[in-house]
């Protein structure tokens, strides 16, 4: 038996707790742009995607840590970061 201060023990059996937490990156594709690529200079549709990532608990997506906004070239591949801001300008179809 346990005694009166120990709370590890119940009944001859250890008691444990655990808790499963991460972190999860959700990509979504936000729209696609006809303009002229930073990296090879060529007119073509420029791919927008928002990463969200969340902190999650037992697999529940709960607080938001980071959200970032990306450019991808579809004719070279060449992806860079862009601001909210310059998303929100884009006319995106």
């Amino acid at each position: 038996m346990a005694g009166s201060g120990d709370f590890s023990l119940l009944s001859g059996y250890w008691l444990a707790m655990f808790f499963i937490f991460g972190l999860r990156t959700k990509v979504d594709r936000s729209g696609v742009v006809q303009q002229v690529c930073r990296h090879c200079g060529n007119q073509a549709a420029q791919v927008i995607t928002r990463r969200s990532t969340k902190f999650t608990l037992f697999f529940i997506p709960l607080i938001p840590i980071r959200t970032r906004y990306a450019q991808q070239c579809t004719f070279c591949g060449a992806e860079y970061e862009i601001a909210k801001s310059d998303v929100e300008r884009l006319p995106v179809g």
